[in-house]
């Protein structure tokens, strides 16, 4: 078993899929247990909870933009074996749970307001929460930190501590400036397009590049690339139109004065070395605005630091459980 994980209970195994498919998911699927929760709009939420023996704790996971939260199923693991219950549900037009009307694609990713988020987090917190074990923690990553900010900003007593991988705080939209962005995707929205998605961006085909995306290690990588080839619910890639809109809107409902500030919660916000995905100055000036935050840089990682290497990932994740146990005690 030593050979297999590290003390944290990550994978260190040189053969990364055969760990995770013959022995991770297996002990996950005795676990799990299936919950169906109704999000903003009769939106059903598919939601997992896996109880830990001796549990000390729940951490919620909250996924980000094209994610879902069988992806998660290695940090799943290590939090399980330290004895964390975990609850992961798959955000609204994402993997399991229910998709807006007019969408055949599933690649296509699409959100009427950014705030069914935020409602739809509640309504897991309310549903399945009360069954966990205290304290409550969240763990969130890009487009669910965004949606994990504004819920801790408007609902302030569910969770003891809220642990931030690399959080969209501001989307990076390139070389445009968002003003642009929010014009153009604002147009189509008008002239009815707003679940069409731009011509230039091109919906899931197959396989993904590994020097595109977010990740560094190229096992985890190709583990979670082959899953997402044979599960259609997962081939989520490009956004509508109405989500372009939705996630420039976000970043100043985030910063809004006394908003970060409210905050009751301590905050620890990593940030990845090489991230294209989301914009690094908003991510500093958010974390320092919270009453108690603090900022963790991830050299050497992408931005989904959960699939680094080892030489960055096992040190990062070490940080984040004793951030999470040091909330609990």
């Amino acid at each position: 078993m030593s050979e297999m994980f590290n003390e944290d209970f990550l994978i260190s195994a040189p053969d990364y899929a055969a760990v995770m498919n013959k022995m991770v998911l297996p002990e996950l699927e005795k676990t799990r247990e299936v919950k169906n929760v109704c999000g903003t709009g009769g939106i059903n939420l598919f939601c997992s909870v896996f109880q830990a023996e001796n549990a000390i704790g729940t951490v919620l996971i909250v996924h980000g933009f094209t994610e879902n939260s069988f992806k998660y199923s290695e940090l799943i693991y290590s939090l399980l074996k330290n004895h964390f219950t975990v609850v992961a549900y798959d955000q609204r037009g994402h993997g399991f749970s229910g998709r807006a009307s007019g969408l055949p694609d599933p690649s296509v990713t699409h959100v009427d307001r950014f705030e069914d988020y935020v409602e739809d987090l509640r309504s897991v917190c309310e549903n399945v929460l009360p069954d966990c074990p205290k304290p409550w923690l969240v763990l969130c990553h890009s487009m669910g930190g965004a949606v994990t900010a504004l819920y801790l900003e408007k609902y302030h007593d569910t969770f003891t501590c809220a642990a931030m991988c690399s959080p969209m705080i501001a989307p990076n939209v390139g070389s445009f400036p968002p003003s642009i962005v929010k014009s153009f995707s604002s147009l189509h929205c008008i002239l009815g397009k707003g679940k069409k998605y731009p011509s230039f961006m091109k919906p899931y085909s197959g396989p993904e590049s590994f020097e595109e995306s977010c990740a560094t290690d190229p096992a985890r990588f190709s583990w979670y690339d082959d899953e997402k080839a044979s599960h259609r619910e997962f081939q989520n890639k490009i956004p509508s139109y109405r989500w372009i809109l939705e996630s420039v809107k976000v970043t100043k409902k985030i910063l809004a004065p006394g908003a970060p500030e409210s905050i009751r919660c301590p905050v620890l916000l990593s940030a990845a070395d090489m991230d294209w995905s989301v914009m690094p100055d908003p991510q500093k000036t958010f974390i320092s605005r919270v009453q108690i935050g603090s900022y963790l840089f991830v050299k050497g990682s992408r931005h989904e630091i959960f699939r680094s290497c080892n030489a960055d990932f096992f040190p990062w994740w070490k940080k984040v459980l004793a951030f999470l146990k040091e909330a609990e005690s």
